[in-house]
Formats: structure tokens, sequence, C-alpha cells
């Protein structure tokens, strides 16, 4: 071994989590290390490049960033980056800057690779452990998910078209033809390397219109004549809501957009308009716009693309949840406005449920609709039920054609079950919970997870507040949600490893709605019961839990983390079937996730295993009759 590498051995060697590496792979280890000395300054790496190298800081310092361009964490002697990109997707995930003159050891992707396989030590370490590595991973995707965090290189879709200063106005409207674009950059080579003059101007074919066409001037004028200089630029790092403040301060159009003082391309008001558009507030918008139900079935592309964009932004699966049961919810009062104005005003006045994920705002792109009508008790079947009926087929097959799959259980208003007075509604939930049954305790799993979306929704308070407070007074009924709620465990083996579907089409997969996210609301809901939380939504519900104390020190955001993580991992996996143009499901196969992402899942449902036996110890199941 050369000395250069013995002197990186000994570097290492008193370092975590290096020290804990046998010398097998310590050698290993210095042997690849490549050196790069980098100046303060310095560009290490950029967000979505190719992750190559796991850097360690040998001298100097170095800033790692959010791709939102705040601070994520600032390095010197002995630290290490990197490890997240090449663990994920193989993608720079954190850029990264010298802060000083920096030297740095670079470690190769397989010999980083090789080294985390084999030494289980080492990988708890980079990784950080059991669930402090599951909250580590669900805090550094809670800092970098703003759904405004999106920067504006994401919008450039190609190059810049450039023209230099010698050009004709001619020979920017051809050029602007031919490639099919609005603006062409006019770039004065003449100008210093790296000065941002080297971008002269820029050319639109608003500028054609007003300043060539409209005044006469020949087709050889020259295009410095009927450009725009002093520009208005924007970094590739800013953000779209930036970029988009720029243009409408300036009252520009165009936007060149900037790496290094050099045009990557050209951004404009119209790309900026059609990004916003698959933003969840402009789809809501647009569903109230829809003048029949053949409109709204035209929405589904931008329900999806808003989906994907969400999830390409980091957002967490709290906020994809809520925007995603927003849109559905706004389905629904759009389909009852028009079923109104078809049927007329209803002969009493009634309220339209939604039931299960949508009301617990944790609806994502593959859901079925669960819903019920609450009548006023002046309700006569016999004088009354023919207008609902059709109302609620109306609704129920509108959402079928927007693509919320009609219930395999019957749970909806189509169901003359599930049409009922309030004080009836007020019977069967004081029924369901002073004698519980196997079937009212499915049911419960559902109706008591509900919220109003239409018509006298102020009645859904007192029955929330009657079921809290019912729930919370009946040991017994506790019990045996406790014991339901037992039923779907998490799918790992006698040595912690996943157990997937025996067969079937998901063969080798696991459902994580069925087996991870489902168990986790019961279980939160039995809890929620038992100390009368109000809230509906899991997050909110595991937030009162944990207030009142009723869990082991920690368990409560170990919850919230288990259930951030499964979430975020059913929901990138529907949106990946979204990009391929597969149907999008709930199943996973866990050997087409990385190492990082199964040792995090794994995390995630042993914390749900340690719930459950926490559940059954605390409600005693077993003597529920």
């Amino acid at each position: 071994m050369q000395d250069e590498q013995l002197e990186i051995v000994e570097f290492l060697r008193s370092r975590p989590p290096f020290e804990l590496l046998p010398e097998a792979l310590l050698h290993k280890l210095a042997t690849s290390v490549d050196v790069r000395y980098c100046k303060a300054g310095t560009r290490i790496s950029e967000f979505g490049d190719e992750a190559q190298w796991w850097f360690i800081v040998r001298s100097g310092a170095v800033e790692v960033y959010r791709r939102n361009g705040t601070l994520y964490n600032r390095l010197t002697e002995g630290g290490y980056f990197g490890e997240f990109g090449l663990l994920r997707n193989k993608r720079v995930r954190f850029p990264a800057v010298a802060l000083e003159d920096s030297l740095l050891y670079m470690v190769p992707e397989p010999v980083f690779a090789e080294v985390f396989e084999n030494d289980e030590r080492f990988a708890d370490f980079v990784e950080i452990e059991d669930r402090t590595r599951l909250r580590h991973v669900v805090s550094r995707n809670e800092d970098a998910n703003q759904l405004m965090s999106a920067t504006i290189a994401t919008l450039v879709g190609r190059d810049a078209v450039v023209l230099d200063v010698s050009a004709t106005a001619r020979d920017a409207a051809q050029r602007m033809t031919e490639d099919g674009v609005s603006s062409v950059l006019v770039m004065d080579e003449a100008a210093a390397p790296g000065d941002l003059a080297h971008v002269a101007g820029i050319v639109t074919d608003r500028d054609l219109r007003n300043r060539l066409i409209s005044p006469g001037l020949p087709y050889a004028t020259p295009v410095t004549d009927i450009m725009t200089g002093d520009l208005v630029t924007v970094n590739h790092n800013q953000l779209v809501f930036e970029a988009m403040m720029l243009m409408l301060r300036h009252n520009v159009h165009h936007l060149p957009v900037m790496r290094h003082r050099r045009p990557i391309g050209v951004v404009a008001l119209s790309d900026i308009i059609q990004y916003e558009s698959r933003n969840s507030l402009f789809v809501v918008g647009s569903i109230f716009r829809q003048p029949d139900v053949d409109g709204l079935v035209g929405l589904v592309p931008d329900v999806q693309a808003c989906f994907s964009r969400m999830v390409t932004e980091d957002a967490n699966s709290r906020m994809i949840g809520s925007a995603m049961a927003a849109i559905g919810r706004s389905f629904k009062q759009r389909l009852l406005e028009l079923a109104e104005e078809r049927l007329g005003p209803p002969p009493v006045p009634y309220c339209f449920l939604a039931l299960g994920s949508m009301a617990r705002q944790e609806q994502l792109i593959v859901t079925d609709q669960d819903n019920a009508l609450i009548l006023d008790d002046r309700f006569e079947p016999a004088a009354h039920d023919a207008y609902f009926s059709e109302l609620a087929a109306f609704v129920c097959d509108g959402l079928a054609r927007c693509g919320y799959a009609y219930c395999s259980g019957g749970i909806m208003a189509t169901n003359p079950r599930w049409r009922q007075p309030l004080a009836a509604w007020k019977r069967i939930f004081a029924d369901w919970i002073d004698r519980p049954t196997p079937e009212s305790l499915l049911n419960a799993n559902i109706f008591f997870d509900l919220d109003g979306v239409w018509g006298e929704t102020a009645w859904i308070d007192g029955l929330r507040r009657m079921i809290a407070q019912k729930a919370r007074a009946s040991p017994r009924f506790l019990a045996c949600m406790a014991r339901n709620a037992l039923l779907r465990t998490p799918p790992l083996g006698f040595f912690k490893d996943f157990v997937v579907e025996a067969d079937g089409r998901h063969s080798r997969a696991i459902n994580l709605k069925r087996r991870g996210t489902a168990p986790l609301a019961d279980l939160v809901r039995v809890h929620g019961f038992a100390v009368g939380s109000p809230s509906v939504n899991s997050f909110e519900r595991l937030r009162d839990i944990i207030d009142a104390a009723i869990l082991p020190l920690g368990r409560g955001q170990d919850l919230i983390d288990a259930l951030e993580f499964i979430s975020i991992v059913r929901i990138r996996n529907q949106a990946a079937s979204l990009a391929s143009g597969e149907e999008p499901d709930n199943s996973v196969e866990p050997d087409k996730l990385s190492e990082f992402e199964r040792k995090s899942l794994r995390d995630a449902f042993l914390i749900l295993s340690n719930a459950q036996k926490f559940m059954k110890y605390r409600y005693q199941p077993g003597r529920a009759n």
C-alpha cells in the first residue's frame, strides 16, 4: 500500500463510522479513494445529478443544501455526505458547495455499496439506527417537502435557442419558426467569458410584432435594434414562485434561466401557467367551472398530474392526502350541485357524508367511494325517498366516471340502508357502541371517520361529539375495536423479513394499504376514541394521543414517522405506475426497493408490530365478549 493510502487509512481509522470497519473493508475503502481539491465557492454536486461518489471531508468546510436552497448541514474535517442519493435513486438529493478551500476523499458508488452491504454496524451508523433512523429519514423529508420548493430548472424543457449579435430580424424569426419557440437569446461572443453581458438580449414574438412589423422596418434590420436588452433573468435554483413574481414585477413573459452565469434555457409565462394548472387549487377551481359530468370526467388527467407533481416535489403524505381529499370533496360538491339543478330543490334538508380516507383527509389516487346520506327527521320514505335515491345514483355514478370506484361493500348513498334520518343515525351509532358485533365493528371503522361535504354539515359536529363521548366511556367497545384492529398485521416474518403475497396478480408484493396504513389507522382510531379525541385525521389523532400521555414515551412520534414513511412509499409507488402508463395500486415489491427503503420500511413495520402488542396489553381485547 502506498504512503498516501496509508495516510488515508490512518485518517479514517480514528473517526466514526470508519472505526467500526474491519481492516479488510477499511483498506478496501481507502484504496478506492479519489482525492479532489475544491476552492471556496466550488459547486461539488448539483440536485438531480447522477450520484457517483460518497464524499468525506479531509480538510476545509462544505455546506450541504436542500433542494429549495436552504442550508441543510455544514461539514468539517471527518464529515461525510452524498449517501442519501446513493441509497435512494442514484440521484443527488442534497447539493453541496465548498465553503472553504477543501480537500475531499471520494469513494466510488460500487465500493460504498459493497461496504454498506457487508457491515451492518457501518450501515446502521450511516443511516441512523432503528427508530431514530426512521425519525431522521422522515424529518429530512419534512424539511424539504414544501410544495413551493420546486426550482425553475424543472420547467426548462430544452436548451436555450441562441443567435449571434450579428444576426438580422429575419434570422431571428426563421430560427424561432424552425425551433418552434417564442423567443431567442442574442449572444455576444466577444464579451468576457462568464460575463452576464455575454447574453446581450432577448427577442420574443411580441418584439417582432411591436418593433419590426408594426413600424414597417425591413427584415434585414439588425436583431440588436429590436431585442430587449437589460435582461431580467432567473437563476436555475430559484423557486418557480420567485420566477412568477419576477415576471409580474417586471411585466415580462420570458425569463432566461442562468446557471453559472450562462443560459441553460428560457421559461415562458405559458410554462408557468401550465405548471400551475397542475396545482390542486387550480384543479379544484376547474371542477366548479364544469357544466356537466362529461366536463368533470375530462379533469381526471389533471387530477393525476396534480398527484404526480406533489410526489415529484417531495410533498409529505399529509399534504398529498389533504389535497386529494379536497379534490374528491369538490367532485362530490359539484355533482350534488348538478344533481339539484336536474332534480330541483330537495324535499327536506340533507347532508351528504364522506367516509373513511376522504373524511380523514388521507385519500390517494387509488381509492373507492364511501359515502352516505343524513336526512332531516321530517323525512318520509314514501314521499321523499325517490328524490334522494335518484340524487345518490347521479352522484355515485358520476364519481365512478371520475375515477372513484364503486365501494365493493356497498357503503354508498345508493344503498337505502345508508340513507337515514338524523335521529336514526344517532340510534345506529349508539347501538354499534353499546352492542358491538363483528359487522358493526367493521362499519364503525368506516362510518366513525365521517365528514359532511354538502348540505346541513353542522349536523356532523353533534354526531362526532356523541361518538367520542360514548366510545370513551365504553371499555368493552374499545376492547372489541382493539381486537378488530389486530386482525391486520404488518408483513414481517419471524426473523423480521418481509412476508409477501403467495399468489395472485401481486405475488411477491406487499399491499401497503391492507398491511400498513390501514392497520395503523385502525390502531390510531382506537387510541383516539380512548382519549376522547375529536379529530378525524390520523396525524391529528396522534397529536391528541401524545398529549394524553397514554403511550410509552416517544412511541407516539414513532407512530407518526411509521405512518408517514409507509404512506409515502405507497404514494411514490402509485406515482411511478402513473408515470409508466400502468394502473396504480397499493402493492409494492420489496425486491424493487433500494436497501435504504427496505430498511426504513422494515423499521416502520416493526414500530406498527410493537404498537399492536401495546394495544393488546392496554385494551385486553381477549376479554371482549
